[in-house]
């Protein structure tokens, strides 16, 4: 077959599995949308979003088996995230610890049950928000993530935000806060506030973690937190204690 002919039966090929409803072409095995074991073969450039809402499982395949940074050689799973692929609030932290990069889920070791606490005093669940992370892939003694390595994975985030539309964004300390909002403004500066992210209020406060050696900033991240369900317009649940108690 020569070359134009066997293009031109690819085109009717791929016309047909569009018409039937697929994205991209079907793959074998499980296919799971925030499964680390969707690993097609990696590519170099991270994925430019501008023109294209890209759904949560085209994300994901796009990331596939992702050796665009470094911290693929210490990881053990990409961390996704994980939650209502419509939701109305969004977490975003920095990046997953050992025990998110072991289970290959955001926020389930000491910081995360924290921040589950929180969640749950806003008279909320885990499964009505989602939970991000900057880069996807554990940095090497929970250090903060480099910048090659947030430019190597922002994409990939910015795009979660644009598939899944939430109405309140709440990004969780100094990195999540910056790489999002582009500044250099520090934390102690930023939270409290609503800030804009393309038409998105954005609310950044205080990173679990840091709760967890502060405990009485808990206090100050609830207040900020009652100001995200005002927004969202939704009641303070009672009694309104603060955040992790």
């Amino acid at each position: 077959m020569r070359n134009n002919e066997f293009a031109a039966t690819m085109v009717e090929f791929l016309k047909v599995y569009e018409a039937i409803g697929f994205e991209f072409l079907p793959i074998s095995g499980k296919d799971e949308i925030f499964s680390s074991q969707i690993e097609p073969d990696s590519v170099t450039e991270p994925i430019d979003n501008s023109n294209e809402v890209m759904t949560l499982q085209a994300i994901r395949h796009e990331i596939g088996h992702c050796k665009r940074c470094k911290l693929h050689k210490t990881r053990k799973n990409i961390v996704f995230g994980e939650g209502d692929a419509k939701a109305r609030l969004m977490f975003i932290g920095e990046g997953p610890g050992a025990d998110e990069d072991e289970q290959g889920r955001p926020f389930v070791g000491r910081a995360g049950k924290l921040l589950t606490s929180l969640i749950n005093k806003m008279g909320l669940k885990r499964e009505d928000v989602f939970i991000a992370n900057v880069v996807k892939c554990r940095p090497p003694g929970n250090r903060e993530p480099e910048q090659d390595e947030v430019k190597a994975c922002i994409g990939f985030l910015k795009s979660q935000i644009a598939s899944i539309t939430p109405e309140v964004i709440v990004t969780l300390g100094t990195v999540a806060t910056k790489a999002i909002l582009a500044t250099d403004r520090p934390i102690t500066r930023l939270r409290g506030e609503f800030k804009d992210y393309k038409g998105i209020k954005l609310m950044p406060t205080y990173h679990p973690s840091y709760l967890l050696r502060n405990p009485s900033a808990k206090t100050v991240v609830w207040t900020d937190a009652l100001k995200v369900l005002k927004e969202l317009g939704l009641e303070a649940p009672a009694p309104a204690e603060n955040a992790g108690a």
